[in-house]
This record gives structure tokens, sequence and C-alpha cells, in this order.
């Protein structure tokens, strides 16, 4: 295992930009940094996400995960995430990539991978890398060498990636993300909601409906798979919104009242504790250590 990922990092850092970079290969992005990072919010697609050298925290509702050579992170759902890079030097960078999972392909997947997904399960894990996974990703990198192959071979191993995370233990996982029928399914129904309306007054009893739940059921599911409340669910994305309003030189009372506060002060405390600074002095904070176009990047 150790060949394939040295292979791995050879062929990520021939090909990886300044600090990230949107590869050829569709859904397939690289990352690098030479020194760890202060935590940077922002909003996951759903992913698979390898480190191939260094490690990274990320922060989910509670829950904190660490992830490195040995493990890779997983998520089926969008979810508000705080992360930071903890282990980069410029001798030995951090390297990252990821996989923007397509649910179109899992779907036409799962019906030929044995396996049932189970009746609640979190979004979101950490897992063990294994050889087997490591070799399909192989391929996809090397891709990168011959462009020409890309449209050709690039569906062929991404769907062997898949094939291989649904046969380890986040099989349950990804079966729900793509079951149109699974109470992720309907979990994912209520987020689409909050993300189009996160500025406008959270109301659970038309995210239930929207669901197609109970309210004791939503609350359930909706913390099982997130981590997280609806109301924190919402909070996390206002608050990250405002962030990125406050580093583009938006005022903080402004700011408040564009992502759905009614009360600066509440924002303000909310924001402090989120982001461990108030809001005018950790945009400051953000700019003077040119952070700013990371905390853009974050809402894509």
């Amino acid at each position: 295992m150790q060949d394939q990922l040295s292979r791995l990092r050879a062929l990520a850092a021939r090909h990886a930009g300044r600090t990230s970079y949107q590869t050829p290969v569709p859904r397939l992005s690289l990352y690098t940094g030479t020194c760890p990072t202060p935590p940077v919010s922002g909003l996951f697609e759903p992913k698979v996400c390898l480190v191939l050298q260094g490690a990274k925290q990320i922060m989910i509702g509670e829950q904190v995960l660490r992830y490195d050579p040995a493990t890779f992170f997983i998520a089926s759902l969008e979810l508000p995430v705080t992360g930071c890079v903890v282990e980069a030097t410029p001798e030995r960078p951090y390297i990252g990539v990821t996989l923007d999972l397509d649910r179109t392909v899992l779907a036409a997947l799962i019906s030929d991978v044995p396996g049932r997904a189970e009746a609640e399960t979190q979004a979101f894990a950490v897992s063990a890398v294994t050889p087997e996974l490591l070799d399909p990703w192989l391929r996809l990198l090397g891709l990168l060498e011959t462009p020409a192959d890309i449209a050709v071979l690039a569906p062929l191993v991404e769907r062997e990636i898949l094939y291989r995370l649904l046969r380890g233990p986040q099989g349950a996982l990804l079966r729900q993300a793509a079951r149109e029928d699974s109470r992720l399914a309907q979990v994912r129904q209520a987020i689409a909601w909050i993300r189009d309306h996160y500025d406008r007054p959270l109301k659970v009893e038309a995210l239930c409906e929207i669901a197609g739940m109970s309210a004791a059921s939503f609350h359930r599911h909706f913390r099982a798979a997130t981590a997280m409340s609806p109301l924190q669910y919402q909070k996390s994305l206002r608050l990250q919104q405002a962030r990125r309003l406050l580093v583009g030189s938006t005022e903080a009372a402004r700011a408040a009242y564009a992502v759905g506060y009614e009360s600066a002060s509440q924002f303000s405390r909310e924001y402090t504790r989120m982001f461990g600074l108030p809001p005018a002095r950790d945009a400051a904070r953000l700019r003077e250590t040119g952070l700013v176009e990371v905390v853009v990047a974050a809402a894509a």
C-alpha cells in the first residue's frame, strides 16, 4: 500500500495547482498546502476525500474527525463543515484528492452490488484505506498523464471506485444516498429547502411535510444523518454566508440582516462562538492572513 500511496503522491504533485485544482477528469480535484491552516468553514457536497500526505481534521456538528493516508473521508449529503490541515510542511506538503459523488452513477450500480441499506445511517464517516481501493484511484489520477483517454476511461474507473466503496464498510451509507425512497433521500429534500431559504425563518412543520415524516421521525433521522438539528444546520449556513459577506467588506450589521438575523447582537454572539472572534475582527484577520480566497472558495 505504501508503494501505491507513493505513486499517487507523485501523480498528484505533478498535476496539482497552487492550492486547489479542478482536474480535467470530471468531479476529480487536487489540493496541496505547505503548512497547517486555521479552521475554514464551508459546505461539503457529497464526496470521497483521500489524504495522500499530511493530515486533515474536520468538525461536523460536534463530531471531530481526522483523516490521513491510512484513512479516507466520505460524505453522502451536503454538510456544513469546518476543516483545517493539521499536518503539512514545505518538505512534506499536504496532498489531498477528492471525488464528488454522482448519485446517478451510484443508482445505476447498486442493483449490481449485493447488500442493503440500513434504515438509519449517518451520512458521513472515516474508514480505513485498502490496497483494493487505492488501485482504481491510481488509474484515475493516471489519466491526467493521458488526457485523450479521459472521456472513455474515466467513467469506467469511477464506477470501479464506487464499486469498491459499496463493497466496503460504508456501503450502506452509499446505498442510502443512491435510493430515492430512503430516509436519507427524505432528509436531503429538507436540506435542499434549507439551503435555498437559509435566510428565512425555519418552520419545522413545513420541513416535516417536505420530507414526508412525522416531527419525531424527522428530527431523529435528520440528526442521525447530519450530527446536528435542522436549526443548527441553518445557523451554520447563515454564519458561513455572513463570513463570506464580511470578507467582501460588508458591515457586520448588514451581513447579519442579509442572512436572516433580526438581532445584530445575537448574530455577533453566535458568530464569535463559531469562528472564535467577533465578526469585524475575524474578517480583518482573514484579510491579513490571506485566507479570503479560501473562505470564498469554501462556498463551492
